[in-house]
């Protein structure tokens, strides 16, 4: 359910009963706008599938972010003609041949947000991982 709250401002109830804000208002820039939330929400299923498909592959990931930029059309109702996903992930010894492939199986066959969109913006994806190093045999002095 979506419910005005004045002043072009919009709450969104999921059916979970999860409220999230929205603001309408380009110039105030106050919440996030629907077309924000769609990016968002792009990200974050690809995301969750990526790391679904790692835990069950035995990776361990320790951080993991996903920059997501969307090009609209011109012409209205300007949706997107492109979102690219670009994703960092770190982790030690992660293997960048399991990232590469859960992220293809992500964006291919489980992201229903991604699957969603796909008929009319073109969707691509980069990744980077980043590797960080053991450091369980340093001492306390060492780490600071």
């Amino acid at each position: 359910m979506v419910h005005y709250g004045g002043n072009d401002f919009f709450i969104g109830i999921s059916p979970a009963g999860h409220a999230q804000v929205m603001d309408t208002n380009g110039d105030r820039a106050s919440a996030t706008t629907p077309i924000e939330l769609l990016l968002i929400a792009v990200g974050g299923c690809m995301a969750s599938d990526v790391v679904d498909i790692l835990h069950k592959k035995r990776q361990i990931v320790s951080d993991y972010k996903v920059k997501v930029v969307g090009e609209r059309r011109e012409d209205f109702p300007r949706s997107f003609k492109s979102i690219r996903l670009h994703h960092i992930l770190t982790g030690e010894s992660l293997s960048e041949s399991a990232v590469k492939q859960a992220i293809e199986l992500a964006d291919s066959k489980y992201c229903s947000v991604a699957a969603t969109l796909k008929p009319t913006a073109e969707i691509s994806v980069t990744f980077e991982v980043v590797e960080v190093a053991d450091h369980s045999n340093r001492t306390e002095l060492e780490r600071s």
